[in-house]
C-alpha cells in the first residue's frame, strides 16, 4: 500500500506563555468575569453542552480527504466551533478504516473520491461493523448519483463542497443528534444498474460465472489462486447484492436477456435491453 500521512489530535489545549500550565475551565470562567454577558455564558458553558435538538457536545471527530488544502480548512472550521473535536486526520479510505477500527469517534467527515479505497467501499465495510460512526460525505463531485448511493450505503449526510462552510457545520450537528441529512434525493432512481461500480476484472468474473465455470475453473483462467476467487466472488456478490453465486448468475442472465429492470427518472420501468439501444442513439 502506498504510504500516506496521518494526524492524530490529541487532547491539546491553549498553553500560557511561560511555564506550561493548562488553562482550566475554572481559568476560562475567572478571565471571562469582567467580559461582556455573551462572553461570559460562552466560558461558563460546560464540556456536556446539548442544543435544542437533544445532541450533546463536544462530539469526537474524523475527517477524511485525498487533499491537504481541505484537510488544513476542515481543521480550522472545527477549531472555531466548541461544538466539535477534532481527533483525527487522515489522506485515504484504507487508512480511515484502520483507525474507525481502533480508536473512537462518533462523526466522520469523508471525501467521496478517497485514494485506495473509494467512499463507497469505505461505507460497505462501515455498514459490518458494530457501532461505526456515523458517516457524512463531503465532496465535490459533479457526480449527480452520489448523494443517493451515500444513502443507501448506510451514510448519514452528504454536503457538496460548493456549499458554505457553515452548512456543513449545521449538517454535523443535526446528524449528531440522529439526523439524516440529504439534498433532494429522487428515491425512484435509487435502483441503479448494478454492473455500474463493477471492476473489470468483477464484470469479466461475472460473465465467466454465467457461463458455468467453477472455482478451479476460475482460478486457472485468471491465473490466480482459488482463495483469491474466492475473494473475488464474495466482493462481487456484495456489490450485487445477492447471497450467492445462483442469484448472482440469475441477475447476470436477466442483465444479458434485458429483462432486468431499472427505475428512469420519469418513474417508468426501462429494460437493460431497452437502455442499451437507448445509449446506441445518444
Amino acid at each position: 500500500m502506498a504510504s500516506t500521512s496521518s494526524t492524530k489530535l490529541g487532547d491539546e489545549r491553549p498553553r500560557a506563555v511561560g511555564r506550561p500550565v493548562p488553562i482550566r475551565a475554572s481559568a476560562m470562567q475567572a478571565a471571562a468575569e469582567g467580559a461582556p454577558s455573551a462572553l461570559r455564558h460562552k466560558a461558563e458553558r460546560s464540556s456536556d453542552d446539548r442544543d435544542e435538538n437533544g445532541a450533546t457536545f463536544p462530539i469526537d471527530v474524523a475527517i477524511a480527504d485525498k487533499s491537504p488544502l481541505i484537510l488544513a480548512g476542515l481543521e480550522a472550521l472545527l477549531a472555531d466551533d466548541r461544538r466539535f473535536n477534532l481527533v483525527l486526520k487522515v489522506t485515504d479510505g484504507e487508512e480511515f478504516l484502520d483507525a474507525a477500527k481502533l480508536q473512537r469517534f462518533q462523526i466522520a467527515i469523508i471525501g467521496w473520491q478517497l485514494p485506495t479505497l473509494h467512499a463507497r467501499e469505505v461505507l460497505r465495510a462501515l455498514s459490518r461493523q458494530p457501532s461505526a460512526p456515523k458517516i457524512v460525505v463531503y465532496s465535490g463531485t459533479n457526480d449527480p448519483a452520489a448523494p443517493a448511493e451515500t444513502l443507501q450505503l448506510g451514510g448519514a449526510g452528504f454536503v457538496s463542497k460548493r456549499a458554505p462552510p457553515e452548512r456543513l457545520l449545521d449538517v454535523l450537528a443535526s446528524v449528531a443528534a440522529g439526523d439524516m441529512v440529504f439534498p433532494f434525493v429522487d428515491i425512484r432512481k435509487m435502483r441503479a444498474d448494478p454492473l455500474e461500480n463493477l471492476t473489470l476484472r468483477e464484470r469479466s468474473l461475472l460473465s465467466a460465472l454465467g457461463s458455468g465455470h467453477t472455482n478451479n475453473q476460475l482460478a486457472k483462467d485468471f491465473g490466480v489462486s482459488i482463495n483469491t476467487i474466492k475473494f473475488h466472488l464474495r466482493n462481487l456478490f456484495e456489490k450485487l447484492e445477492v447471497r450467492n453465486r445462483a442469484q448472482a448468475i440469475a441477475l447476470f442472465l436477466e442483465m444479458k436477456h434485458g429483462s432486468w429492470t431499472a427505475a428512469t427518472p420519469g418513474g417508468r420501468a426501462e429494460s437493460a435491453g431497452a437502455r442499451g439501444k437507448k445509449a446506441s442513439r445518444d
